[in-house]
């Protein structure tokens, strides 16, 4: 396994965010079948937010040297953080990059979080439930819940838990 550094990404990484993005909202494209605009991108609020509200976390994470991922959660003022976004560069998946991330990631925020995927897209669900246990044990739940204004897609499958700090 590469080295894995997570770190809370600034303005000065909102460039390297945004090409990781790019390729993010490619890979998730499959299966919510979202185009990007007439610019060739593809929206990007939510990654806009992190790096600028409050209430959100951006965390960049790197193989020791480059780039390799992001991080994106929300809810850090509620009772529920949720981990909005996560992305992993291909060319270091399955090698543990995101399975050390994401625990990091979590540490951070202690309390109750919520992370969605979606059931046709295998590799996350086996991911998910993976990263879940290694973080609680059996003390983790699964649901499905309706994508908000897209009835055309099937329900996202939410996994819940909760960390100590």
């Amino acid at each position: 396994m590469p080295p894995v550094t997570v770190r809370p990404a600034g303005s000065a990484d909102g460039p390297a965010l945004e090409r990781l993005w790019l390729m993010f909202r490619h890979d998730l494209s499959e299966f919510d079948a979202s185009l990007p605009g007439p610019d060739g991108a593809f929206r990007s609020e939510r990654l806009h937010k992190a790096l600028t509200d409050s209430d959100w976390a951006a965390y960049l994470l790197t193989d020791g040297r480059f780039p390799a991922g992001f991080a994106l959660v929300r809810g850090l003022r509620g009772p529920t953080r949720v981990l909005n976004s996560f992305f992993v560069v291909r060319g270091v998946r399955r090698a543990g990059v995101g399975r050390a991330a994401v625990p990091r990631v979590v540490a951070r925020h202690p309390g109750r979080w919520e992370v969605a995927f979606q059931d046709a897209n295998p590799s996350a669900v086996a991911f998910w439930r993976r990263v879940a246990t290694d973080i609680a044990g059996d003390g983790w739940a699964e649901e499905r819940r309706p994508v908000p204004h897209r009835p055309d897609l099937p329900p996202d499958v939410w996994i819940s838990f909760t960390t100590r700090g």
